[in-house]
This record gives C-alpha cells, sequence and structure tokens, in this order.
C-alpha cells in the first residue's frame, strides 16, 4: 500500500539573490507517497526545476517546510541527505572512461566514500541495481559508449545502489525517442511498485505521463499545484485549463490531447 514519504507545508520557492527575493510559487501543500510514480507537469517557466531542485535540498527554499518520513528537511546533515534522496538529471555524467558497472558503484559512496573500495555486499547492490534496469549486458561498457537511453537507465541503477527511499528524476525521457520514452516510463512505474520507493519526476511528456502516473503535479501561475491522479484532474477540469488552447484539446473520455478545434 502506498504510504506518505513526503509532506510539503505552506511552502514557498524561489531566489534570494544580492537581497532580493523572487517567489516563483508559494503555498504549496501537498504530499508525495512511496510506490506510486508521481509526475510534476507544467508550462515552461513555470518552476518545475525549482520545485524539483528545492525537495532535492539544492537550493533552500523561502518559507513553509519539507519533511521526509516525517522529519524537517533542514535537520538533515549532509550524509544523511544522500542516504536519504536520489537524483537523477537529464544532462550527461560529469565522470568519463568508467564502466557501466564503475558507474552504478558510484551509488554507493554515501556509504563508503567517494573513492571507497566496494565491499561484497556493495557489489551485491551494485548488481541487483544493474539488473533491475535490465542493462546486465552493458555492465563492462564504458560511459561514452552509451546511447542517450542507455546511460539514462545506468543513472537510473546508480540512484536505486544507492538505496534512498525517495528518488527525484528531471526530465527523465528527454532526448529519448518515442519508444525509449515509454520504456522508460514503464521501468520507472514498475521500480516505484517493486521496490517501494518515492519516485518523483518532472516530465514534458504529458501524453505519457496521462498514461503510466498514479499521481500528477499540475504547477500552473495562476493556480498553483494541483494534485490528483490523471483521472482526478481529468474531471475537475484542471486538464482541459492547462492544454486547451486554439488546435489543441484534452479528450477527457480517452484521456488524450487531440489536435483539433476544441
Amino acid at each position: 500500500m502506498p504510504q506518505e514519504t513526503i509532506r510539503l507545508t505552506n511552502l514557498s520557492i524561489g531566489y534570494r539573490q544580492k537581497g532580493n527575493e523572487k517567489t516563483v510559487a508559494t503555498g504549496i501543500n501537498a504530499a508525495i507517497n512511496s510506490g506510486e510514480l508521481t509526475c510534476l507537469i507544467g508550462a515552461n517557466g513555470v518552476g518545475k526545476s525549482t520545485l524539483l531542485r528545492t525537495l532535492s535540498a539544492f537550493q533552500p527554499k523561502l518559507s513553509g517546510s519539507i519533511s521526509i518520513e516525517g522529519k524537517d528537511i533542514d535537520t538533515f546533515s549532509d550524509k544523511q541527505l544522500a542516504r536519504t534522496i536520489g537524483v537523477v538529471l537529464t544532462g550527461r555524467p560529469e565522470v568519463q572512461n568508467i564502466t557501466v558497472s564503475e558507474l552504478v558503484g558510484l551509488g554507493r559512496s554515501p556509504y563508503t566514500g567517494f573513492w571507497g573500495t566496494l565491499g561484497s555486499d556493495d557489489q551485491a547492490i551494485v548488481g541487483r541495481a544493474i539488473e533491475m534496469t535490465g542493462i546486465a549486458h552493458l555492465a563492462g561498457r564504458m560511459i561514452q559508449t552509451l546511447s542517450d537511453g542507455e546511460r539514462q537507465k545506468a543513472m537510473i541503477a546508480k540512484a536505486l545502489a544507492q538505496q534512498t527511499p525517495v528518488i527525484y528524476l528531471d526530465e527523465p525521457t528527454a532526448f529519448l525517442d518515442f519508444p525509449s520514452k515509454v520504456e522508460m516510463m514503464l521501468l520507472l512505474q514498475r521500480l516505484s511498485r517493486e521496490t517501494a520507493k518515492t519516485i518523483f519526476l518532472s516530465t514534458h511528456d504529458l501524453d505519457l505521463a496521462l498514461q503510466i502516473a498514479d499521481r500528477l503535479w499540475l504547477m500552473d501561475r495562476e493556480r498553483g499545484i494541483s494534485v490528483g491522479t490523471p483521472e482526478e484532474l481529468a474531471r475537475s477540469g484542471m486538464l482541459s485549463h492547462f492544454i486547451d488552447r486554439e488546435g489543441i484539446c484534452f479528450d477527457q473520455q480517452t484521456m488524450t490531447i487531440k489536435i483539433t478545434k476544441c
């Protein structure tokens, strides 16, 4: 059964620069559950990346609170954060000239240190992460020889090897062809169920999110963040409000986006 892992209370996000504060979104009250695939959607520039960075503790919140498993994120040490939150970014990994197995092994650094030697237990965890993401045949390949989809799976395996209850992903389907996008989303859905982890990702692939996500966070400048299953957001009219414009409309009956006159 899904259980609440993350709770946001009156959260405001944005930036503080040279004494000035720019608020991106305010008054966010929502929860993210374990064992579910939750997708964050919204228009470009609405603040999705800012929200992800704030949830990941990469940048400070402006006000409110973020709690993970009942503990305020501000009370976590760096080591505790590394053992609680795994983050998969869109860009290529900075490390080069290492094998897939070695990259996934870096996920064990919160327990061994960056240059730590992997023990037999660590090696077993790395092996399971590689198996779970279906890249065992790539284990000996160098990272720079992988396709975008293969590399993204390797980064997800690294996050699994980190053994965190929470995994955030920023646009995991970016740069992938359509079959690879579907495969990636189905992989993340399966992992959320098999591992009971809290998997939260931002995406512009709305059609896929509507079909595969258990829960959506719809971020809108005017209405803030609306949370619900795809069906709940469809019934409330939020998806139509977000999607409908000249030549494009949301079909609530089929839960698809159509190119037509609405």
